[in-house]
Order: structure tokens, then sequence, then C-alpha cells
């Protein structure tokens, strides 16, 4: 299977796409981790990639296309992936649709988990994880005693990228400015699969179960 997942931040697809990765058995691809992948790994490549990450600037498009590609030539990509966070916009789906058709392959699926904008902000700003070990948390579903973490006792706290409201709103206007369209390029292709993302995670993953 090989499968993309986009929606607006907060919409839950790091959590969807890791049940997915473990109910069909292909790698979650998550923009952020193959940055950290390419950054790692000491290539030229990577360098690249670390300049603009550590400088806070948006890694170009092109750039992010060669480190994908690089990502799905890996061995644990023969039997399909799952790509979390690309493409972003128009340009980068042609590009990956290019990267798949040189190997004689094709996408299967786009997943597009749909809620409403006043409920990703609500999840993006009520976000919260522990400084220790990474875990997340939220508002609604905090940690059993106070704002210390379940499982290593880690002060709880706001995201680093969410801290800011104005900038919260931005990335969710981008979102529907740069990759809503996917939805209607997709829908063309007739690999479009619409997925309401309100409601609790196993909800969520029942209906993204039945579609795919």
């Amino acid at each position: 299977m090989r499968l993309v997942v986009f929606g607006p931040q907060g919409a839950g697809k790091g959590t969807q796409s890791q049940k997915i990765s473990e109910k069909f058995g292909v790698p979650s691809i998550a923009t952020g981790d193959i940055f950290r992948w390419a950054i790692s790994s000491g290539s030229d490549l990577g360098g690249k990639v670390k300049s603009f990450v550590e400088s806070g600037r948006m890694v170009p498009d092109d750039l992010t296309i060669e480190v994908i590609r690089h990502r799905l030539s890996e061995d644990d990509c023969e039997a399909g992936f799952l790509l979390d966070g690309f493409p972003r916009n128009l340009h980068q789906a042609d590009a990956l649709d290019a990267i798949l058709a040189e190997q004689g392959l094709k996408l299967d699926g786009a997943l597009a988990l749909e809620v409403p904008q006043e409920v990703s902000e609500r999840r993006i700003l009520g976000r919260r994880m522990c400084s220790q070990c990474g875990r997340n948390y939220h508002i609604d579903t905090p940690p059993a005693d106070g704002w210390t973490c379940d499982a290593c006792g880690g002060k709880v706290v706001r995201r680093q990228d969410d801290e800011d409201d104005d900038k919260v709103r931005e990335r969710l206007r981008l979102y529907y400015e740069q990759t809503e369209p996917l939805k209607q390029r997709y829908a063309e292709g007739g690999i479009l699969r619409e997925v309401d993302g309100v409601g609790t995670t196993h909800e969520v993953f029942a209906r993204i179960t039945a579609v795919l």
C-alpha cells in the first residue's frame, strides 16, 4: 500500500498514521522525521537540510523532494509506505508521482482527514508535551498528577511550535491555501478518500480502516 495522509494541523494525522502503519505493516514517514533522518546520515544532502532546520527556515520544495526520493528508496519501502505531511502542495504532488513513475509505481490512495477549523485550533492550542520524554498530552486529557508526566515525571509544557497563537493560525491558513487543493487533484485521479476526523482516536481509526 502506497498512501498519503493529509489534513489541517490538529487533525490527528500523526496518531492515525502510526495506527495505519501498525495495522497494514508499512512504514509511516513524517516530513519532520525524514529531515532528522537525513541530518543524522551525515550526507551532503543532510548537511543542506541541517542548515535550514537549524536556522528555523522552511526547507525548500526541491530539497524536500530530494530527501523524499532518497527515503523512498530504502528497503523498508519496497512493500509500500505512508507519507504524513508530504506532499504539501501541487508541485510536491507532481514530484511524488514522478518519483514513483520512475519505479513503475503509483499511489494507491490519498486520505484526507476532515476537521472544522475551530476544532483544529482547539486541538493545536491545547496540545502539551513532556519536556523530558516527549510524551503528548492535551488540556482535555492532562496527566494524572498536575502537569507532571505520567511516564517519566518530567514537566509537561506547551509545545514550542504551538506557543504563538498567531503562528498557529497562519499555519492553518497556509494549509487551506496550499494543501487543500490536493483534494481536487486526487479526487480527479479517483484515489481520494475523505474521513471525518472528529471523534475519539478509536472512532476515527475505525472510519479509516473501513475506507482503506
